[in-house]
């Protein structure tokens, strides 16, 4: 699939000399620096040398002295206390991080996690009346919440204490809850508002040790949480939050809580494991249960101290991640078959496909590979208690959740965001739906949005690459959005060797640019379609990124490749 190559803001060269004179690098390394909004030797210093010192003070979030003030009554007065969570990575390690911690300092708390089938996302009723009928004085909800009016006024109404911890974007009207703590707030002047979800539910608990005094190490011991959902939930890996990473996944690479050690046994990885880690083997592991069964099953894992419910419920859950796997796999065979079959498809900007028996747990993943093959806002519809339930996925620059609304009057249910979101609408009205919503994107969409976009740091010679550059540039991570590994391009690039091709369908190269001594090993997961032109020998740009590979002891650099183009 052809793409389109963006490269990134040229730094100030002021700044740039700056950084290059006051760190000893070449300015090559200082304009990756400054596009990093990295401008002074202070923030150089803060940026490579992240410090627990740095994470902000919990009280400075509004709602956070009234929280912690009911929290610390609740545990002295032996109150029952629900840990309300949501279904996913993020709400599953928030559930884990808080419960884990503050059942040290109490025995009458338990924890609740939704079941996404029966009730959904967020806030239930019936999430509300068991803990009416289990005699809990307070709930705390964790990474869900800020948009449950109508559950927060049952809870209030059943005499139950609700602290909201949630980082998504409020709605019009708060819930009447006890505390709300969300750095979204219009009126929050919390320094950092991309937390996660585990990230709102680490401050609040942060706050309850400062205000008994309580050693923060003992907090910290949970830290591998809090890196997880940052990872999982595909949040900003800047400020506090990649404080919070760096030192979790410190603590993942050396003294991971027991069910975060036995996922990553099962899973294989050995350290040092990082951010891409995580996205692809620890977290897909944790969301099994709840897109196939249950989600209380990881919350099990993540709590686990026994090595027997370790091993059982660890090979639970990669059963069930194998079990998902098998499911996305042949329902994205099924949807891609769907769209190369039918011919008004071709053209179309956008996909919407239904199939009544596909599994609900995995249509967004679905809607994600589909739009890997066909680049276009996409949605995945199934069946469910006799309506029609997608997800929806889009592509980058392109709001999917606007487009929806557009489509409103056709749908019972929807709600979401700029880049995914989830609807629900009559069985007879899906081909109503599918006309409206090509017509809507159709008209608003720009043609360039339609086309992959890959974002170039800068264009470099191969004679900038060696270890001491890759040093410094592997102590950027941990990497993610925002702050995501640099991609390089080189021009006139040549194949030292034939190029050869790995299960006929990953590229492997030996690549020189002037030197065919300075060459490089190169390879391109699934990059078939580029290997008869390479054979050829024409020259081609490349676009990469630069990683270590260390085969029994014999360390040498080689490239990723993003993409190629021919010159």
């Amino acid at each position: 699939m052809e793409k389109r190559w963006m490269y990134k803001r040229v730094p100030n060269e002021e700044t740039v000399q700056e950084l290059s004179t006051s760190l000893n690098i070449n300015t090559t390394l200082a304009q990756l620096i400054a596009q990093r909004e990295i401008n002074t030797f202070d923030d150089a210093r803060d940026f490579f040398r992240p410090s627990l010192d740095q994470l902000h003070d919990p009280f400075l979030m509004k709602g956070m002295e009234r929280a912690v003030n009911r929290l610390c009554e609740a545990i002295f007065n032996h109150e029952k206390i629900l840990i309300y969570g949501d279904y996913d990575v993020d709400g599953t390690t928030s559930v884990s991080l808080v419960y884990g911690f503050l059942r040290k300092f109490t025995d009458q708390i338990e924890y609740y996690i939704p079941d996404r089938y029966s009730e959904g996302y967020g806030i239930s009723e019936k999430g509300i009346h068991y803990a009416k009928d289990q005699g809990i004085n307070l709930i705390i909800s964790l990474d869900c919440g800020i948009k449950a009016v109508e559950k927060a006024a049952l809870a209030k109404e059943l005499g139950i204490d609700l602290i909201i911890c949630d980082h998504h974007l409020p709605g019009d009207i708060l819930p009447d809850a006890y505390a709300i703590l969300d750095p979204k707030q219009n009126d929050d002047e919390y320094p950092y508002k991309e937390l996660s979800g585990c990230g709102v539910g680490f401050k609040l608990l942060q706050g309850f040790c400062i205000q008994n005094t309580i050693p923060i190490e003992l907090l910290y011991e949970f830290l591998d949480l809090v890196a997880v959902s940052i990872a999982s939930d595909i949040v900003p890996i800047t400020g506090e939050n990649r404080v919070l990473a760096h030192f979790g996944i410190k603590k993942l690479n050396q003294s991971p809580i027991k069910g975060l050690a036995s996922l990553m046994e099962i899973s294989n990885l050995k350290p040092p494991v990082s951010v891409s880690d995580i996205v692809f083997y620890i977290g897909p592991r944790i969301n099994a249960a709840g897109r196939l069964t249950h989600a209380k099953e990881s919350v099990k894992l993540l709590l686990a101290e026994e090595d027997h419910d370790l091993v059982n419920f660890s090979d639970s859950l990669n059963a069930k991640n194998t079990e998902r796997k098998t499911f996305d796999q042949n329902i994205t065979k099924e949807a891609l078959a769907m769209i190369e079959a039918d011919s008004r498809l071709a053209d179309a900007k956008t996909t919407v496909l239904f199939k009544n028996d596909w599994h609900k747990g995995v249509i967004g993943i679905v809607a994600s590979r589909c739009i890997e093959t066909y680049y276009r806002p996409t949605i995945i519809l199934t069946e469910s208690g006799n309506k029609a339930t997608g997800s929806a996925r889009s592509v980058e620059g392109f709001d999917i959740y606007e487009a929806i609304s557009s489509c409103s009057d056709l749908l019972e249910q929807y709600g979401g965001h700029t880049h995914a979101a989830g609807l629900t609408l009559s069985l007879e009205k899906i081909k109503d739906f599918q006309q409206k919503f090509e017509e809507t994107v159709a008209s608003s969409i720009a043609p360039e949005l339609l086309i992959p976009k890959l974002d170039i740091d800068l264009e470099i010679d191969f004679d900038f690459i060696n270890f001491k550059s890759y040093n410094i540039i592997n102590q950027m991570a941990p990497f993610g959005p925002h702050n995501l590994q640099p991609v390089f391009s080189t021009k006139e690039v040549r194949c030292a060797f034939e190029p050869r091709l790995l299960k006929e369908k990953h590229l492997k190269l030996n690549v020189f640019q002037t030197n065919p001594k300075n060459s490089f090993d190169a390879i391109g997961f699934g990059m078939v379609g580029f290997y008869e032109e390479i054979k050829s020998g024409r020259p081609f740009s490349l676009a990469y990124h630069i990683e270590e590979n260390n085969f029994r002891g014999n360390k040498r650099l080689q490239l990723m490749i993003k993409d190629i183009k021919f010159d």
